[in-house]
């Protein structure tokens, strides 16, 4: 599994060329420009447009390697009620609310779908 922190933007081009100025590169980005993926050592840092107020939030996200319909067995098992699998411009999400109530989401790229 890999760590995967979503950063909210307004603009998009100005914070990937801020991360590009710390070292990161672009792999994949989504055609119309409203995301990027900047991949690091640990993990990969995801910047989404956005605005009003989740300009500036970031989410955690992780992308996993398993049927996204495993972990929400494993998270019921455990206590915790995911929402339901959703089709995604890059494959498939779920999200689940943490113990604190925060929105974790979890990702089944298919990478052929925008690379």
């Amino acid at each position: 599994m890999k760590v995967v922190p979503i950063r909210y933007s307004s603009d998009v081009a100005a914070m990937t060329r801020f991360y590009e100025a710390l070292g990161l590169r672009v792999e994949s980005k989504s055609r119309p420009g409203g995301w990027v993926e900047l991949p690091a050592a640990g993990g990969m840092l995801a910047i989404h447009r956005s605005s009003g107020e989740d300009v500036g939030r970031c989410e955690l996200a992780f992308e996993v390697g398993e049927p996204l319909e495993d972990v929400a067995a494993r998270l019921r098992a455990a206590g915790f009620e995911p929402g339901p699998p959703m089709d995604e411009g890059f494959g498939h999400s779920l999200r689940v609310r943490d113990p604190d109530g925060v929105w974790v989401q979890l990702n089944l790229y298919d990478r052929d779908l925008y690379t």
